[in-house]
Formats: structure tokens, C-alpha cells, sequence
């Protein structure tokens, strides 16, 4: 048997393979057309989307989601009246009004999946695209690459801002209420994240390539 010589790495998969994550189907990739989604024929898992916006694109989506992010937990969300008084209430003054009423665990929940959750994951992805730009990797792509895999299914600010629709209304019944600025940024927010996830994050490896050592 000939032994591989020491000097010779591991054979990679080209990039023009597509290998399906579920189960392990492999195909040959082409280029998709508009509005295109390739499929696996052995589990029906989802290979690939077409994809118009490019990185640039990508990077206008993320800072803009930061600075809505930013506008929905500085301003009120709603505003509550009874008897002439008018109460307002922000994301973190609903937090911790949670946490003094002893539901430690729902605002320990709401903390993590309304902010600290989608903040991380703004930030890994602006990291990502400031270097994607240059056709560069990021340093600690690959691990960031993993947490935004796991932090995927844990961004819910789209729940939270049908929640808070669904409460307005019925608050209505008993309470003058007033829907304030946070709320609206928060629907701005909500719909920045809805077109983002249609953009499959595993892109960034084709769009990118190692820095030398």
C-alpha cells in the first residue's frame, strides 16, 4: 500500500458541490435563477436559494436592523392611560417589571431572545460583511459561523412584536391606549429580519476565502 506523502493535505470538496446537511445527498451545483430554490429529491431539505442581494446589500440590511434595534429599546412602546393617568413603558422597564414581580425566568427569557440574542447575532454578521467586502474571512470565522447557525432559531422579535399587537387590542378594552415609537421601530425591525432570513448565512464561505497565514 503507498502512504500519502506528509506534505500533501486532505482533499477538500470543491465549492461546486452542494451536500445536502440532512442527509448527506451530494450533488453538483449550478447557478440559480430568479426566485430559484434547489431542492434534495432524497429528503426535500433545502440546498440553496437564489440570492439578488449582495454583500453590500447585506451590510446596508444589518446596520440599518442596528440602528432600528436601537430606536425600539431606547423609545416607549406603549402607553397606557387610566383615570388621567398615563403610564409609558419601554422593552427593559417591561423586563424588569417582570423580574421585581417575581418571573424571573419569562424575564430572563425576554431579555435574552428581545435583546441580547439579536444583538449578538447583528453584530457577528456586521463582523462578517465588513471583511466579506474585501472577498476576505473574518478572524474566528468559522466559530462565528457555528453561532449563527445556533443563535438562528432564538431571535423571536418578530413573536414579541405580534404579542404586543395582540395585547394593545385587547388592553384596549379596559385602558386608553396609545401605541408609541418603539413599537413601530420594532415593526421595522421585525420586517429587516423577515427579509434577512431568506439569505442563506452558509453563502459567506463561496463569498469568501481564508486569509494566508
Amino acid at each position: 500500500m503507498t502512504m500519502p506523502s506528509q506534505g500533501i493535505k486532505p482533499a477538500i470538496a470543491p465549492p461546486t458541490l452542494w451536500i445536502c446537511e440532512h442527509c448527506d445527498t451530494v450533488y453538483r451545483r449550478r447557478k440559480l435563477a430568479r426566485g430559484e430554490v434547489a431542492r434534495c429529491l432524497r429528503c426535500d431539505a433545502i440546498l440553496a436559494r437564489h440570492h439578488s442581494i449582495g454583500v453590500r446589500g447585506m451590510l446596508a440590511l444589518v446596520i440599518t436592523a442596528m440602528i432600528a434595534f436601537v430606536q425600539a429599546n431606547i423609545w416607549p412602546i406603549v402607553t397606557l392611560g387610566l383615570n388621567g393617568q398615563l403610564i409609558s413603558a419601554t422593552l427593559w422597564g417591561c423586563i424588569m417589571m417582570m423580574w421585581r414581580e417575581h418571573a424571573e425566568v419569562v424575564a430572563v427569557i425576554a431579555a435574552l431572545t428581545l435583546f441580547f440574542f439579536p444583538i449578538i447575532k447583528m453584530g457577528f454578521l456586521f463582523w462578517i460583511l465588513a471583511y466579506a467586502r474585501l472577498r476576505r474571512r473574518a478572524p474566528g470565522f468559522r466559530w462565528i459561523m457555528v453561532m449563527l447557525y445556533r443563535l438562528g432559531p432564538w431571535t423571536m422579535s418578530e413573536v414579541f412584536v405580534l404579542g404586543a399587537l395582540v395585547a394593545i387590542v385587547k388592553a384596549h378594552m379596559y385602558f386608553e391606549v396609545q401605541p408609541n415609537a418603539g413599537i413601530f421601530a420594532y415593526g421595522v425591525l421585525m420586517l429587516i429580519i423577515t427579509a434577512f432570513s431568506s439569505i442563506d448565512v452558509r453563502r459567506f464561505w463561496d463569498l469568501t476565502e481564508e486569509t494566508p497565514a
